[in-house]
């Protein structure tokens, strides 16, 4: 696995047993099973964003402090230079980029995508967390599967919906897609 994915684990791990929390109430803040929670913080489990997202919730943490390990201080604003986001490649299919990592306190998390051809989004692979999710196509062409329906989302074309219907989304045309993320 990625040490990037690593070391978010390793933060994930540290700060449960730093804080005495039962595996049990974290995973079901999560939504997510015990043992898959627990694939998660071994590392050995690709770790959704929306998984990463509910943690910090659960703990009243900024998400920078589990993808860096530091505290945001940007209170006013935070301008993020093109590239240069917090990149978290959770496999060679998705890579992330967090467009506001440095704000304290923020209240949606921001992400540029770039989701590859190769990615699969068989039933079993969907994603699902607690929230909202918006999603921009800002490069490319993405099949997005949400629940039992499937949309082809063209470059300029949005989507809004309800994070908790399991969803996955793949580029299309053969070359990678970049969109707009943001997580509430």
């Amino acid at each position: 696995m990625d040490e990037a994915i690593l070391s978010i684990a390793n933060r994930m791990r540290g700060l449960r047993e730093a804080t005495n929390t039962p595996v049990e109430l974290i995973a079901k803040a999560c939504k997510v099973s015990i043992e898959q929670y627990m694939a998660y913080e071994s590392g050995t489990q690709d770790i959704p964003v929306g998984i990463l997202y509910q943690f910090a919730r659960f703990f009243g943490i900024d998400m920078t402090v589990l993808l860096t390990g530091e505290e945001p201080h940007m209170h006013r604003y935070c301008l993020i230079r093109k590239n240069e986001g917090v990149r978290v490649e959770r496999s060679k299919m998705y890579k992330y980029e967090s467009l506001a990592y440095n704000f304290s306190q923020r209240r949606m998390e921001p992400l540029l995508v770039e989701v590859g051809p190769e990615v699969l989004i068989e039933s079993t692979a969907l994603n699902s967390h607690a929230g909202q999710e918006f999603n921009l196509v800002i490069e490319g062409r993405m099949e997005l599967r949400l629940g039992d329906k499937v949309f082809v989302l063209d470059e300029g074309d949005a989507i809004y919906f309800d994070s908790s219907i399991p969803h996955g989304m793949r580029a299309l045309d053969n070359k990678p897609c970049k969109f707009l993320a943001v997580v509430v």
